[in-house]
């Protein structure tokens, strides 16, 4: 147990007769090593970017509600009365009046 330790520690197994099949598993074990870290960094970098999404749709909602305050503040008679103020209009002094058109068939 003890040799098999410091032979393992030496690298032995790196530079004995069946040393390819090592390397080859230490390639292997290497490759999946780097394949398992390179998915969790994208995996992070997903996460950054839904959590940036998400307090853009979270500035882009509250914008939204605030020009929708807005736009419906400006849609009020009283508003619209004193914006055309300035342009020289005002209500009719005189009250709209009902056309009725009679037609004949024939």
């Amino acid at each position: 147990m003890k040799n098999g330790l410091i032979d393992i520690l030496k690298g032995k197994f790196l530079v004995s007769g069946d040393a390819p099949k090592n390397w080859t598993f230490i390639l292997f074990a290497s490759s999946l090593a780097a394949l398992m870290i390179a998915s969790a960094h994208s995996a992070d970098k997903k996460v950054h970017q839904v959590a940036a999404l998400n307090e853009e749709v979270r500035q882009l909602r509250s914008e939204f509600v605030a020009m929708r305050s807005h736009v419906q503040q400006m849609k009020l008679e009283s508003s619209v009365r004193t914006a055309v103020v300035e342009n020289g209009l005002g209500p009719s002094e005189v009250p709209p009046q009902k056309i009725i058109v009679l037609t004949t068939d024939k």
